[in-house]
């Protein structure tokens, strides 16, 4: 079972393309995830709902794509062919990341005709639409030329096989993916996702702090926010071992000292999260030199950056920020705390 996801700004014409796949695929299937949208105004409250300006920004969205397309390769097998615009990173590794968990490969191809005909394409289907109650949707299609411009140029085909299809028609440009994905020229994206927990997890992070004592965070590409170096203890494994053993695998950096603890936190379970034991350790101050060694952008962080308790509120989730406040204070004071839910207890 394998996905392949044509992505491409509005007017690339990845639906007819994904189409003209079926003929050339075997054993394939069409998933368009606008189908998701068009009942999201049935599931959720319109405050909710006008508050996102795409149904991408809604968490709902990207985890019912992720579902449907497991269940329907669980259904029908072969492959799944996706055509959908992905325009931000973070909502890329999400879905692809998730899929990942549930050992779904994702081949993931681009289309990028030239940016004058995704234009004329978009005059044209103004010129053939006239005032039918269109003109949303093609704003919408105008306005995503920009952002589409800037994700081709940073993170969009870097893991991704890029079609220019400027000079091809629709059944071309299906037939340079079928190709491509037959002959392995349009590989698996390489996402990094541990699979989905199935009950309570005892997880460390280790906090560390350059010379004018800002602590580091990274933005995982397996999950969404930012977060703090570290991940789940293994079985056998000792928690501070694992906190040292995920900061060199996330960032490269090997730590000298042994971390000490400052916080023990119960995460308690909120579905659909099975919560269970977070710990917090200080890994120290580091020198300039060793911060700048930091192995970043890699296959599990998107970013990193040091920042002060003040930024961090912003950048954390609540849980982790009251986590993180309460871990600079236990560093503070020189004694651990113990916490239920990012609160003191006793």
């Amino acid at each position: 079972m394998v996905i392949v996801w044509v992505n491409g700004a509005f007017g690339a014409g990845k639906t007819t393309t994904a189409r003209e796949l079926l003929d050339l695929i075997p054993n394939s299937t069409l998933f368009e995830p606008e189908v998701i949208g068009a009942a999201l105004p049935r599931l959720l409250p319109p405050k909710h709902l006008a508050e996102a300006g795409d149904d991408k920004d809604l968490g709902i969205w990207r985890r019912l794509v992720v579902d449907t397309a497991a269940a329907l390769l669980a259904e029908v097998g072969g492959v799944l062919i996706v055509p959908v615009t992905l325009l931000r990173q973070e909502h890329r590794d999400e879905i692809f990341g998730g899929l990942a968990s549930r050992r779904i490969p994702v081949c993931h191809v681009v289309l990028a005709p030239a940016e004058t005909i995704l234009r004329e394409r978009i005059a044209a289907r103004e010129a053939a639409d006239g005032q039918d109650g269109e003109l949303p949707v093609r704003q919408e299609a105008s306005a995503h030329i920009e952002p589409y411009r800037a994700a081709l140029a940073d993170w969009l085909t870097a893991d991704a096989y890029l079609v220019d299809s400027t000079a091809l028609s629709p059944r071309e440009t299906a037939e340079r993916i079928a190709e491509a994905v037959r002959t392995g020229a349009a590989g698996v994206c390489e996402i990094v996702q541990t699979p989905q927990p199935s009950a309570e997890t005892l997880a460390a992070g280790v906090l560390l702090f350059d010379e004018e004592d800002r602590v580091l965070l990274v933005d995982p590409t397996y999950k969404p926010g930012w977060e703090f170096p570290g991940g789940v203890v293994e079985p056998g494994e000792a928690p501070v071992a694992a906190g040292v053993r995920e900061v060199a695998e996330e960032t490269g950096l090997q730590l000298s000292v042994q971390p000490r603890l400052l916080v023990i936190d119960w995460e308690p379970p909120v579905p659909p999260g099975y919560g269970g034991i977070r710990l917090l350790f200080d890994g120290g101050r580091l020198p300039s030199d060793a911060a700048a060694r930091a192995l970043l952008p890699g296959p599990e962080l998107r970013a990193c950056r040091f920042v002060a308790e003040t930024e961090a509120a912003v950048l954390l989730p609540p849980l982790r920020y009251e986590r993180l406040r309460w871990a600079l204070r236990a560093r503070e004071r020189g004694a651990p705390l113990y916490l239920e839910g990012g609160v003191p207890v006793g």
